[in-house]
């Protein structure tokens, strides 16, 4: 029985499961963007911030800043990404990432290379949409530079968070094949990532891929640790995330402080933090898709990226039909995308061409 048919004997059809993908991934992000300044928004802040609007536990998306808020600003942004104000996804780099991996693979197929990863790039994504190492890549392609050369030469973000985020595609085309997932985001990360940069993309990749068959959500966890070097600082405190959560009442936050104190000095883009407050908000969200969100955004740092990383896990476990009605409904299965010839996609497209990829080694 291939792995394809795992998931749909499991008692969820592929499709919902991809659909829940895509779904999770668009709605964590559009619930940590308002917030998204790692430096600026901490974990208290934002939970002073909620408990003022009255929105603890937080069960639906950031509400609106009140006429007397006195605490440092929204992203721009909010103002299409707060309860009440959204018609469609708000356009942004973590889905878009998403949306030119479909058509990376949709083109080239699963035996793209680096290089191609970094023509479409040039083709179909605007450079003042990249930022960080995917922008020094960028510059350096524009300039003529060759992968590796590409993710080293003027790149100081080498292990920041933008290879993981570009994962989710590989993860979801993937289901049930964690190491296929992670050698296939390995290909695409190393344009511009190293180290643990690179690793945080096939860690996310087979995270995801193995939540199409894994029966808990420690099982999947357990599964993506397998296709990283164990050594590495990334597999490290991951596991010592996990360690953190078996440890016999042990709060969500106190686990978190004891990670921050252990990974102080990485910044807030690091991948090795943020991969830590995603594997806390789906362990401690015991694979309920609302508190998973919630849990992963409080926690800070990279909100969205977080948010849309552990809601495309939470997704792909529950499946799209049992995504609660809040999270869906206001994206009115519309995606706005800065990626050349697909901004204004609905979400079921984007579902149904990847599961035709995903079938295709069925």
């Amino acid at each position: 029985m291939s792995a394809v048919d795992t998931a749909v004997d499991a008692g969820q059809g592929l499709a919902d499961r991809i659909l829940g993908g895509w779904l999770g991934r668009i709605a964590g992000n559009m619930l940590g963007k308002p917030v998204e300044q790692g430096e600026v928004w901490t974990r208290d802040r934002i939970d002073r911030y909620l408990s003022a609007a009255d929105a603890l536990p937080l069960t639906d998306y950031l509400p609106e800043p009140a006429v007397d808020h006195d605490g440092p600003p929204l992203r721009p942004e909010w103002r299409s990404c707060v309860r009440g104000r959204i018609h469609g996804s708000c356009r942004d780099d973590d889905v878009d990432y998403a949306i030119l991996g479909l058509d990376l693979l949709e083109t080239h197929g699963f035996d793209f290379t680096t290089e191609q990863v970094g023509e479409l790039w040039l083709l179909r994504l605007p450079y003042l949409q990249t930022f960080t190492a995917e922008r020094a890549a960028y510059r350096n392609l524009a300039n003529g530079l060759k992968p590796p050369l590409t993710a080293t030469y003027g790149n100081p973000y080498q292990e920041w968070i933008g290879a993981l985020i570009r994962a989710d595609i590989h993860g979801w085309t993937s289901p049930g094949d964690p190491r296929r997932a992670a050698s296939l985001a390995r290909r695409d990360a190393v344009l511009s990532h190293t180290g643990n940069g690179v690793y945080g993309a096939m860690w996310a990749a087979a995270l995801i891929a193995a939540a199409f068959t894994a029966p808990t959500v420690r099982a999947a966890v357990d599964t993506a640790l397998t296709v990283i070097p164990a050594g590495s600082r990334l597999a490290r405190t991951v596991r010592r995330t996990v360690a953190l959560h078996e440890a016999a009442g042990l709060a969500w936050e106190d686990a978190l402080d004891v990670l921050a104190n252990e990974t102080a000095g990485l910044g807030w883009i690091h991948t090795v933090p943020n991969a830590a407050v995603i594997t806390a908000g789906l362990l401690y969200g015991g694979g309920d898709f609302t508190r998973t969100l919630a849990l992963t955004v409080r926690a800070g740092l990279d909100t969205d990226s977080n948010g849309a990383t552990a809601g495309s896990v939470a997704g792909v476990m529950t499946g799209a039909a049992a995504v609660p009605a809040q999270w869906k409904d206001p994206l009115e299965d519309t995606v706005r995308s800065a990626v050349f010839g697909f901004d204004g996609i609905s979400v079921s497209e984007l579902a149904e061409r990847t599961l035709r990829l995903a079938l295709l080694d069925a």
